[in-house]
């Protein structure tokens, strides 16, 4: 029997630990055979003690190795010249990656096999290992990191009187069904990788820039953070009927509440780029990456309808009472604003979700349907048919940078002048152009 190291085949004169390494290569590419007893250049050595030698195998499989792969390796001893020699058959594992416990799903844990070489898997690698077992879906599949902590976590769960254990987090989707912590885990722990930046400007652009600010830990640390931000720079003004003093906030705290979930809730975390908190001087922006999930339109949202992509994290806040019910939060963040001229805007990419709450005017309510409008919206269409007074078409992008306000108070302004027939309005929805009536 003549004996060759290849890409299926290891040999080996001697049992060493390291041998959980070629273990580890073969489980995670196409398979192979160790031969402990025979010497690089093919030649019959031997093993001393046999049985010792099995059961070193298997305990090193065993103990050292994760997830479980001692199903799919096969260890007897064979005779080869009259002498002992062990074989081990791996096949390839059906939970890769295979890894060493003690240095976890890092390149220096996994292993793949490459010519007649064992070589540590690439971080690229390790994730089309994931996927191809896990599937496509962020919060299933394994965390890359498994020592994880829930300081956090577990005292939200306390204070609602929720109990956190192993078969909690099972139930919950955070622990699979190899023990293994997963993304959904990840995010939930201290050690969670995501961000959340902030940032105040003090004016309607990014030009006078305030403060900044990053929110890291568990999601539900960046959650309580992000809030207290928001609800910092949310400020008070009050108005007197008579005797009665009447507060106002420049932004229901409904509608900052509703728009941060969304924006944890249903953004990708599969990018690495970080959620943004934008503070203006007329609007707060609130921007996540990722879109729309698969199969839901524009529309379907403003109508309530839900597709989450983070399903399970959503069922957690559930669970925490942070959302009461799937699809509400839009007609939420919507309905605050009953009362105002200037709504919540959502704006949709490919790529991205941002939510947009103008700050509410209480300086200028109307007593009347006759009264007469102010001298800040009078100016600003007196801006607008100046640049429609050359009989060009004009974008709504070019008529929001010379006015130099909002999205949202732009679209308003326009709709009003086409509501009282001063403007007209030509081509579809997304070439729209605007014309002197």
């Amino acid at each position: 029997m003549n004996f060759n190291k290849s890409e299926f085949v290891e040999l080996k004169s001697m049992y060493v630990d390291e041998i959980k390494k070629e273990i580890v290569a073969f489980a995670n590419t196409h398979g192979g055979t160790i031969y402990i007893g025979v010497e690089d250049n093919g030649n019959i050595c031997g093993v001393e003690d046999a049985d010792d030698v099995v059961l070193r195998v298997m305990n090193t499989a065993s103990d050292s190795i994760k997830p479980d792969v001692t199903l799919f390796i096969h260890v007897k001893t064979i005779v080869v010249d009259k002498k002992d020699v062990v074989e081990v058959e791996v096949q390839c594992g059906t939970h890769r990656p295979y890894y060493i416990g003690t240095k976890g799903l890092r390149p220096e844990g996994v292993f793949v096999r490459q010519g007649t070489s064992s070589v540590p898997a690439s971080d690229t690698a390790i994730r089309q290992m994931i996927k191809e077992t896990d599937g496509d879906n962020y919060e299933d599949m394994r965390s890359l990191e498994q020592d994880l902590t829930f300081e956090k976590f577990t005292a939200e769960f306390a204070k609602r009187g929720l109990s956190v254990g192993k078969f909690q987090m099972k139930t919950l989707g955070m622990i699979n069904h190899d023990g293994q912590f997963s993304n959904l885990a990840l995010l939930l722990s201290d050690q969670c990788p995501q961000i959340i930046k902030a940032a105040t400007f003090a004016s309607i652009d990014q030009e006078n820039f305030q403060d900044r600010r990053e929110f890291t830990g568990s999601i539900l640390k960046q959650l309580e953070d992000a809030y207290s931000y928001l609800d910092m720079r949310n400020n008070n003004s009050a108005e007197f009927e008579g005797l009665l003093r009447i507060d106002h906030k420049d932004y229901p705290d409904i509608a900052i509440r509703e728009s941060l979930l969304n924006a944890i809730i249903h953004r990708d975390y599969s990018i690495s780029a970080s959620t943004l908190i934008s503070v203006y001087s007329d609007r707060i922006e609130l921007l996540s990456v990722g879109g729309l999930a698969s199969g839901i339109s524009y529309d379907d949202i403003m109508l309530g309808v839900s597709l989450c992509r983070n399903a399970k994290l959503a069922n957690v806040f559930y669970r925490m009472d942070l959302i009461e019910a799937y699809g509400t939060g839009i007609k939420k963040i919507m309905s605050s604003y009953s009362g105002h001229d200037e709504k919540p805007e959502v704006l949709v990419s490919s790529g991205a979700f941002k939510i947009v709450l103008p700050k509410q005017d209480f300086s200028s309510k109307p007593s009347s349907k006759n009264e007469t409008k102010s001298n800040e919206t009078e100016k600003r269409e007196n801006i607008v048919f100046s640049i429609l007074k050359d009989h060009k078409p004009h974008s709504r992008k070019e008529i929001e940078t010379e006015l130099g306000v909002s999205i949202s108070t732009t679209r308003r302004l326009l709709q009003q002048l086409l509501d009282s027939k001063q403007i007209i309005a030509t081509g579809s929805r997304k070439n729209v152009r605007y014309l002197l009536a």
